[in-house]
């Protein structure tokens, strides 16, 4: 151990001279100040610079806020309506009103049926969107039919013959819905079976069907070979409009459980069965006891 700790005298003189040189750097470090005062700024290359930080942070500013998109006012749901800054009570009043089947078709209407501030209408109406026929109406030429009294059978015109512009003349019916009803008709060879198909076309209210069928109904129906509901299998029923697979299996299960239909009223008591749709899937069946 002692030849470890054990140094000549040149040694020791050295390792007092690195300590020295040591502790001399270490002052030098704490006590003397290398900063130059004399440092050259590029004011204008810093403004531009922050000029630029400054329109960067202005666009994603702006790219965060929400995005408005045209749209009708109509459609406007509870979520919607908040995002726009309604109140709960104007969106009530509106939804309202739309649950009457009633539609807004200006500006002016909107804040009359919503009530909503001035302030508020002017910022979100200039993105209302309203249908086309709403905001440029095309002159019309056709003058449409009014009668107190209904007309007899022989009086109406054929459905399954009538012309897109013929049916023009019924009120609420225009170039749009006479086309669809067309259509509609030439999708099936034959055409209609019954007025009560005219439920199938969208848009058609029930007065607006009234109204059509007031002037016209199906003289010349679509022969079709009426399936026995008792009788007719899952690939038979699907040819049948608004049944699938799943509700004819389910029109077959509920069949062997009755020990078959009594009554075509009875499907409604399926499950899954469209009820509003009976009377055209009647259209396709009739009812005859199945032997055994």
């Amino acid at each position: 151990m002692k030849s470890h700790f054990t140094f000549t005298k040149q040694q020791r003189n050295g390792i007092f001279l690195l300590i020295l040189l040591i502790i001399i750097m270490q002052c030098v470090y704490f006590f003397v100040d290398f900063t130059s005062d004399n440092i050259d700024v590029d004011k204008e290359t810093i403004l531009k610079f922050e000029r630029e930080i400054d329109s960067l942070k202005q666009v994603q500013l702006e790219e965060s806020k929400p995005k408005i998109f045209p749209f009708n006012p109509n459609y406007i749901t509870d979520y919607r309506g908040a995002t726009l800054g309604m109140t709960n009570e104007e969106i009530d009043r509106l939804l309202n009103f739309r649950k009457q089947n009633k539609w807004i078709n200006s500006t002016e209407q909107f804040q009359e049926v919503t009530q909503v501030s001035d302030s508020l209408l002017d910022a979100i109406s200039p993105y209302f969107k309203f249908p086309e026929w709403v905001t440029n109406p095309k002159p019309s030429n056709i003058t449409y039919s009014y009668s107190s009294q209904p007309k007899s059978y022989g009086q109406k015109q054929d459905l399954n013959t009538a012309t897109a512009q013929q049916l023009q003349k019924v009120n609420g019916i225009g170039d749009y819905y006479s086309k669809r009803i067309v259509e509609y008709r030439n999708k099936f060879k034959g055409g209609f079976i019954s007025d009560v198909q005219l439920q199938d076309i969208y848009g058609l209210t029930p007065e607006v069907i009234e109204r059509i069928t007031n002037d016209f109904t199906v003289k010349t129906p679509r022969v079709i070979k009426k399936l026995n509901l008792n009788s007719a299998t899952i690939d038979d029923l699907v040819t049948v409009q608004h049944i699938d697979y799943d509700l004819a299996n389910e029109i077959i299960e509920q069949r062997i459980l009755r020990e078959g239909y009594k009554s075509l009223d009875e499907l409604k008591k399926v499950k899954g069965f469209p009820v509003n749709k009976i009377e055209i899937i009647k259209l396709y069946l009739h009812l005859e006891k199945e032997n055994k």
